[in-house]
């Protein structure tokens, strides 16, 4: 398994970050990697087993998240069991740590198992750096939604 973090300072309470994470079904606000997201089942919102389906932007690719360990304003994890990339299996954790009043530390750590036996482990060298990027981008469009403001401009 091959195992990727990114790290980011927010200057906003810890209560705004998680809240913003919180909101399971909408992170599209703030992911510049989503065309969209949604809840895909009537188990509630958020908190232990709440589920969505995040469509990448490429407009080819999707993945269905579930939650999985929930402590609110400190840690979630989320299993990402169903999809179209090339992962065998993953899972994101969320780590929330306050810093100060009006400061907070967010890590995020992925954990994936590629598809496609030795060619999947071969790709993994490959395939970390993307995800770093991709992991810093969500990273950096949560710290802008809440610094600043910024919500991600959907295409109609």
């Amino acid at each position: 398994m091959a195992t990727v973090t990114v790290i980011r300072t927010i200057n906003a309470p810890l209560k705004d970050v998680w809240e913003s994470w919180d909101d399971y079904g909408n992170i599209d606000k703030f992911n510049p990697n989503l065309n969209r997201s949604f809840l895909i089942e009537e188990n509630g919102d958020t908190g232990l087993g709440a589920t969505r389906q995040c469509d990448l932007n490429d407009g080819k690719n999707h993945i269905q998240e579930r939650i999985i360990g929930y402590t609110p304003m400190k840690e979630l994890k989320i299993d990402i069991y169903n999809g179209t990339l090339p992962l065998k299996r993953a899972e994101a954790t969320f780590k929330f740590k306050e810093l100060g009043p009006n400061k907070s530390e967010i890590s995020m750590t992925m954990e994936f198992t590629p598809k496609f036996g030795l060619l999947g482990r071969l790709m993994v060298p490959m395939m970390k750096p993307q995800f770093r990027k991709l992991l810093g981008k969500l990273l950096d469009g949560n710290k802008a939604y809440l610094e600043d403001g910024v919500v991600i401009a959907r295409a109609a």
